[in-house]
């Protein structure tokens, strides 16, 4: 009996071992397990960030960052250059286009007159005027809006497109008025045209800066004019102020308006909503 009852306690003992001993075993794998997998994930991104893979973005953004950022030397353009020289491009040509059909109407009425070795076949003007009015016409339409920047103080009035042809055709008005009016003397002329100029201004510009350039450009020149005139590039009939006629510096004026608002809206980035009375 004793050695049966010792057998049975000793297979029984035997028996829960073995029952124990398994789930001793997997938990403690199980545990190294698992702090094997907290390791990796701890050194994983410090590992591969030093070996460069691919598929690491340790910087939130970094990725879109570096798509969204190129690099100076890196394929995309730039693209604010390429606007200022657009911009250039489409104020001469409106410069040269101005300057041959105003010329024209001056020509015609014979209020300016150059010698005959000089007039072009082109709407009769001199090869000369032309690109001279559109170099003039690119540095004023670039002006404009640099100043505009340097004060602080953008201008917001009346900036859409259909403002600025309005305020073309009024400077058009006002170029024709002087070869087709006829006063007693060129003095009321002279303040007629000095009104309409005023109220171009008025009209479609009403800034500080804006007068202030249209007043530079006029003066300036009107120097350069009387210069021309001086040294018999061409002429004017019946001068009245020295040797040109009184009025040229409102023609001025209001072309150096004219010409600043379209490079205003060409300076603009999106379009904005129309400017209503």
């Amino acid at each position: 009996m004793p050695r049966l009852h010792d057998h049975f306690w000793s297979c029984s003992c035997a028996h829960s071992v073995r029952r124990r001993g398994p789930p001793r075993a997997s938990a403690a794998g199980l545990a190294a397990k698992v702090g094997e997998m907290i390791s990796a994930s701890v050194s994983g991104p410090s590992l591969l960030a030093a070996h460069g893979a691919p598929d690491a973005d340790p910087a939130p953004g970094g990725r879109s960052a570096a798509m969204s950022s190129p690099e100076p030397g890196g394929p995309y353009p730039n693209t604010w250059h390429h606007r200022l020289v657009q911009r250039s491009l489409v104020l001469f040509s409106v410069g040269v286009v101005l300057a041959l059909v105003l010329n024209l109407l001056q020509i015609q009425r014979n209020v300016t007159l150059f010698p005959e070795e000089v007039i072009a076949t082109i709407f009769s003007s001199a090869w000369w005027v032309p690109p001279c009015c559109g170099t003039a016409a690119a540095v004023v339409g670039l002006l404009y809006p640099c100043i505009d920047s340097h004060l602080g103080e953008p201008h917001k009035f009346k900036r859409e497109w259909a403002s600025v042809m309005r305020c073309i055709a009024v400077f058009v008005g006002i170029n024709h008025a002087s070869a087709k009016l006829d006063f007693a003397n060129n003095v009321q002329l002279s303040l007629t045209l000095a009104a309409l100029s005023l109220g171009l201004w008025w009209t479609f510009d009403r800034s500080r800066s804006g007068l202030g350039l249209g007043i530079t450009i006029a003066f300036l020149a009107t120097l350069i004019t009387q210069f021309l005139v001086y040294n018999g590039v061409y002429q004017y009939t019946s001068p009245d102020f020295l040797y040109i006629r009184s009025w040229l510096p409102c023609i001025f004026f209001s072309g150096g308006v004219t010409v600043g608002n379209i490079g205003r809206q060409l300076a603009m980035g999106v379009p904005e909503k129309p400017h209503s009375d």
